[in-house]
């Protein structure tokens, strides 16, 4: 697989037998013999099936990412994101199988699950600063986190939604969008309360001793 030539191939390979099997059943060497390359070659390439995976969600990351929404300029976040997210959910149309084969195997197997949903939460996080919401700090984690539980829950609405318009998808999507933005709202709330503490207790302070500084004072010292 020389300068990762055949990456795609592999990547393809994967899918192609988790869409007829559950995950725990696929080797590497089947995935070596389907895509038609070496172990070596593989193991140069991908050091595990999960690798493999991270590989995939990055291609899709980046596909999606790729996508002109410079209309959307004027729009909600929300509006972008719901844009960004059925974007997402085209990009895996061609692997619906696969993807209905992993969610079952998640379900089954808990460390799995657990690293899925980091790869899954590194993936919204990118979704979201697609969309103009921020993804930094402890804030952007766990919004990332959230995003992450909302998109899995209208995965598996998609995931067996037949209708060419998705029309039961879209108005899932759209519940969990709400669904998050209150939650936002009340994340933004809770986590404004250790702040307005951390000042409250810093006014206080300067009320008793007029010449102390702030902790960024101190730092920019």
């Amino acid at each position: 697989m020389p300068n990762g030539a055949n990456r795609q191939t592999v990547i393809d390979a994967l899918l192609t037998l988790l869409a007829n099997q559950p995950l725990e059943r696929i080797d590497l060497a089947d995935i070596a013999k389907a895509a038609g390359v070496s172990l070596a070659d593989l193991r140069g390439e991908f050091s595990s099936v999960v690798a493999i995976l991270a590989a995939h969600m990055k291609d899709i990351d980046r596909k999606v990412l790729a996508a002109d929404i410079s209309d959307m300029g004027e729009e909600p976040p929300r509006e972008k994101l719901f844009d960004i997210l059925m974007r997402r959910l085209d990009a895996h149309a061609a692997h619906k199988a696969a993807i209905r084969s992993l969610m079952r195997s998640t379900l089954r197997n808990p460390p799995l699950a657990l690293v899925m949903n980091g790869l899954a939460a590194r993936s919204m996080a990118w979704m979201m600063s697609a969309a103009g919401i921020s993804a930094a700090g402890p804030r952007g984690v766990l919004r990332a986190q959230a995003l992450t539980l909302m998109y899995v829950r209208v995965l598996s609405v998609w995931a067996h939604d037949d209708d060419p318009g998705l029309a039961r998808t879209m108005a899932a999507l759209d519940r969990e969008l709400a669904r998050g933005e209150r939650w936002s709202g009340m994340l933004d709330t809770m986590l404004a309360i250790p702040e307005r503490l951390q000042a409250g207790r810093w006014r206080a302070r300067r009320r008793r001793d007029p010449d102390s500084k702030s902790d960024d004072e101190i730092v920019a010292a």
